[in-house]
């Protein structure tokens, strides 16, 4: 029986078909950049202070009824208080001159009984201050992005073994729906309890979309063109989304219109149905000849080439295997019962968490670079083209544990440096922690490629979904790491530097997949040999093709 790619050959690598799966599948990532990142300004707090009531004050009193804090050596407002609204109304009365004639810091003071009056020098309104997630109700302003990433993670769990039962192309776009759908009911949110809930139905699509895209893609595409699809296609369709973010927030800066002009460009995607097919690679694992056949004579047709009559020859041989035996059905569990398996997938999850919890991690801090939130939002953004083309070029000239091992390594080190570096040069922190984003991002494009070569076709979506449930739990706690912030300023950075160090070391025991073709098999999967410590006494690989190891 050939192998795959031996069996597709004569459709080249770069024909018309190839060129349409390969452009609609990075634009069907595009509204996952706005999704990801639609919190950083949905969610952003504006300069908020107590709502002073219509009533008769002087405009020196009007001025005063707030006080005024010294924090860092900078004199705000109170966000949270106001002196007493009646005190002041009396001494405005008796004609007192606040500060001269009265003792401010003697006067009564109490909460925003009437409500906040908010900033709009920025935005027309967030859900911060659509639903008064300030003050005491603070606590729900980072609980919103984590209900987003719960969600996320739930999403990408279930996704991946969902694809892999049901078929890549289904769960694609019915990820997309999900994502489509729940953006734009969120618009009629009438309290944060709904919004929250809303949002975290939208989280169940958003990353599963990126996941089913990825997989479909590698699975169709073969030779270069699936490493430059797998390495920079798909995140630069992902970055173009990101970078158009802070595009539309500027022009639209209320929370309501966003999201109705972010969900417009998903409906496009509708049409995209009748042009992607599914997955011949997935359609052979499940026995489906006869339709896999059909993919590839079409695929045929429009390339403009002969397709020879029988194209997966032995085949047949599976298919009746197929049906005078049950169908066996894979599931996360056989990620974990073979030693070998579980130690590559344990690694990964490693990998994945740390290369997340990074990339996270500075993107949300280096959305305090400038005071503009949309330049800031542009510079997060635009780092990430150079780290994608970076990582396209590794994955066509470097073997793959070399480059994960050395973008890990080069995401530590300038996160080490930063603490060494004086206050006046802060222009040099920048550079350090943009390198470090660099790195994050260099890795995380190369992960996506990597995993996807390493598992076999009947595990391959389930590995990734289950790789990205592990790496979302990075991004939720990412926000909780940099309030660590507050107790040491470099304690984030010194995390995410040594999880770096440490995922680089555990990464040396990963198989390589440079250079040979995508599993078919879990019999295939484990010839591939890996990294051993030389310290570590090992048994001699089995003969056999089939590992013989026990159960979990």
């Amino acid at each position: 029986m050939k192998d795959y790619d031996e069996s597709i050959a004569f459709l080249g690598q770069w024909g018309l078909f190839q060129q349409v799966v390969f452009f609609l599948l990075c634009a069907s990532i595009m509204p996952n950049g706005f999704g990801a990142f639609t919190l950083v300004f949905l969610n952003d707090i504006p300069i908020h202070h107590c709502f002073v009531l219509e009533v008769n004050l002087t405009s020196d009193w009007r001025e005063a009824i707030i006080p005024v804090k010294v924090i860092d050596g900078e004199k705000e407002r109170s966000s949270c208080s106001r002196y007493r609204l009646g005190v002041v109304k009396n001494l405005s009365d008796q004609g007192f001159i606040p500060g001269r004639d009265i003792n401010l810091t003697e006067v009564e003071q109490e909460s925003c009984v009437d409500g906040w009056s908010y900033s709009k020098d920025i935005y027309q309104s967030t859900i911060v201050s659509e639903f008064d997630l300030v003050c005491s109700e603070q606590w729900k302003q980072p609980f919103t992005s984590t209900v987003f990433f719960i969600g996320v993670v739930f999403g990408s769990f279930f996704s991946g073994q969902l694809a892999d039962r049901f078929g890549r192309k289904p769960v694609l776009f019915a990820t997309m729906a999900i994502q489509t759908v729940f953006t734009f009911i969120q618009v009629f949110s009438v309290s944060w309890t709904m919004f929250t809930i809303l949002l975290f139905l939208n989280g169940l699509g958003q990353m599963s979309n990126f996941v089913g895209a990825l997989v479909l893609g590698a699975e169709t595409l073969s030779g270069n063109v699936r490493v430059l699809y797998s390495s920079m296609g798909t995140c630069l369709g992902f970055a173009i989304g990101y970078m158009m973010l802070p595009l539309f927030a500027y022009f639209l800066r209320d929370w309501k219109y966003l999201l109705v002009a972010l969900t417009v460009p998903s409906l496009i995607y509708l049409p995209l149905w009748w042009f992607i097919p599914e997955s011949s690679r997935w359609l052979l694992s499940q026995g489906r000849v006869e339709e896999a056949e059909a993919i590839v004579r079409k695929a045929a047709r429009w390339n403009k080439v002969q397709a020879p009559r029988v194209i997966f020859e032995g085949y047949s041989v599976s298919v009746n295997k197929t049906k005078s035996n049950p169908k066996e059905h894979y599931s996360v569990l056989d990620l974990l019962r073979k030693s070998r398996i579980r130690v590559m997938t344990l690694v990964l999850c490693l990998v994945s968490f740390t290369m997340t919890i990074g990339y996270y991690g500075l993107s949300f801090n280096t959305s305090q670079l400038h005071a503009d939130p949309y330049i800031s939002c542009f510079i997060s953004a635009a780092v990430e083209i150079p780290a994608y083309i970076s990582s396209w070029l590794a994955l066509l000239y470097i073997p793959r544990r070399v480059s994960v091992i050395s973008s890990l390594l080069l995401e530590a080190v300038p996160l080490y440096l930063i603490q060494l570096v004086p206050k006046s040069l802060s222009t040099l922190s920048l550079v350090l922690e943009m390198l470090g984003k660099y790195a994050a991002t260099t890795v995380s494009s190369l992960m996506f490629a990597y995993i996807a070569e390493l598992y076999p076709t009947v595990l391959r979506n389930t590995a990734t979904g289950t790789c990205t449930t592990v790496s979302r739990m990075g991004s939720c706690m990412a926000p909780l790491l940099l309030e660590l912030g507050g107790y040491f300023k470099y304690l984030p950075y010194i995390i995410m530097a040594t999880l770096a160090v440490v995922s680089a070391f555990a990464a040396l025991f990963l198989p390589e997949s440079f250079g040979k073709p995508l599993p078919e098999t879990i019999q295939q999967m484990h010839q591939r040999e890996r990294l051993k410590c030389p310290c570590i006494p090992g048994k001699e690989p089995p003969k056999t093709s089939v590992l013989l190891d026990s159960p979990l």
